[in-house]
């Protein structure tokens, strides 16, 4: 049984009543409820009454450390059996991390804690750090965004690392880490034994000093599948060095993301060999760089060749124009693999996207989610992309959001929706401008056709 509420203000019967149903949940969500350290008390009494209780989600509430004491007594009692505990953005300090540490060093059933968003600081850490050294503990994901770590920090992740075996994922995104400690990390962690699956280095300060020791355990950790180096300025020269380790033959990689990279038209020839040549490469993100049409067409000639498995491809933001959509056309009218294609601000146009329509239109074809929003499509595109939408059964999401589509082009997608070929389940249109007749339009259809959900 599980019990999801979000955004939700707690009254003192509401929460009466919502106790009694805790007794029996399994998974228990209680996001952005205004829940503070005297709600933490009830909850303290459930996790330690309730043997099938493995999952407790409490982000973006004002517990304070007084709510953590609280809510630890009852993880540190022998009936509990907590597996993941979210605490993100709870107004933590470092004062919480002491308690977290007696869990941590006593809890094996406690397999994932999130405590982003609180200022733990790089004191508050190494205390957690000290109970991931306990034998007894059996992480696996560790998450520390937006924790306010600095590079003082490095020294006790590694020595937990090196006893952690068990941990699989690391997110250390959104804290000022910087080069040298990225380095030291990296050193650590090709030494150690555990088997990292994720690792999350976004916005840490990384520039292309840190790339070859990053492309060192790319290439030592077969293991790690999920790479995100994104909002850290790493330039062509820095992709370069971690295409080395991308490619390595033991390289497992499936999903990377690289947004916000510095990158140019200068990288896509490393990118597009990775593409075509990596077949555990599903997903990579590529927003927000410069790659120009050029570096988009050498990209497209990746997805054709046979080895590609790639099923998302992320360029929304990468200096593109109509004069790539050709490549894109037939890019996705070969690759079968190809799922989800975000392409969202660039300056596509009408005629661009007439042409990705046709490769969209191609038996081959297989894209689920497609990204257009802000790409100066108009309602005279509107007709072909309603053909797409009645066509093709695969597509079920679009997003043509802030284009100026007007009455006109909101018409022919709400008569492709009507379709009963279209399936459809999501259509966003953020910032489009349409009547109050349209409107009650497309209220209508929501409710003639409920399992379509327009978001506006």
């Amino acid at each position: 049984m599980e019990l999801d509420i979000q955004c939700e203000e707690m009254s003192p019967s509401r929460w009466a009543e919502l106790l009694s149903t805790m007794k029996s949940c399994k998974t228990i969500r209680l996001d952005d409820c205004n829940l503070s350290s005297s709600n933490c008390e009830d909850l303290s009494s459930i996790i330690s009454t309730n043997p099938s209780l493995t999952e407790l989600k409490l982000n973006n509430n004002e517990l304070g450390d007084e709510g953590i004491e609280y809510l630890c007594k009852g993880l540190l009692m022998p009936s509990c059996s907590l597996q993941k505990l979210w605490l993100q953005n709870c107004n933590l300090t470092s004062a919480s991390c002491e308690t977290l540490r007696s869990v941590l060093s006593a809890q094996p059933s406690l397999t994932e804690l999130h405590v982003g968003d609180n200022k733990l600081g790089t004191a508050g850490v190494k205390v957690l750090c000290q109970g991931m050294m306990n034998p007894s503990c059996k992480l696996q994901k560790l998450q520390l965004e937006y924790c306010e770590l600095t590079a003082d920090i490095v020294e006790a992740l590694n020595a937990a690392l090196q006893n952690k075996p068990t941990l699989k994922e690391l997110s250390l995104s959104n804290n000022t880490l910087g080069d040298t400690a990225v380095k030291q990390l990296c050193q650590g962690l090709v030494e150690a034994s555990c088997n990292l699956e994720l690792l999350h280095l976004e916005n840490c300060g990384i520039t292309s000093h840190s790339c070859r020791e990053i492309s060192a355990v790319l290439s030592s950790k077969s293991s790690l599948i999920d790479l995100s180096v994104g909002d850290n300025k790493i330039g062509d020269s820095g992709l370069a060095l971690l295409c080395q380790g991308l490619m390595h033959p033991d390289c497992r990689i499936q999903k990377l993301w690289l947004w916000d990279c510095d990158l140019t038209s200068a990288s896509c020839n490393d990118l597009s060999r990775l593409i075509s040549t990596k077949e555990s490469l599903t997903e990579i993100s590529l927003i927000d760089n410069n790659l120009r049409d050029s570096g988009m067409e050498m990209l497209c000639q990746a997805l054709k060749d046979p080895r590609s498995r790639l099923q998302e491809l992320w360029v929304r933001e990468c200096g593109l124009t109509t004069a790539c959509c050709k490549a894109v056309s037939s890019a996705v009218s070969m690759n079968k693999h190809l799922k989800v294609l975000h392409m969202g601000e660039n300056k596509l146009r009408d005629a661009g996207v007439e042409l990705i329509c046709e490769g969209l239109l191609h038996p081959n074809c297989n894209i689920q989610s497609l990204w257009l929003g802000n790409c100066d499509v108009t309602s005279a595109c509107c007709a072909t992309l309603a053909t797409v939408m009645a066509t093709k059964q695969c597509l079920t999401e679009l997003d043509l959001s802030y284009n100026p589509l007007e009455d006109e082009g909101i018409r022919k997608i709400c008569e492709a929706l009507r379709s009963p070929s279209c399936n459809v389940q999501q259509l966003i249109l953020y910032d489009i401008l349409w009547s109050a007749e349209v409107d009650d339009e497309l209220r209508a259809l929501e409710e003639s056709k409920p399992e379509v959900k327009i978001i506006s």
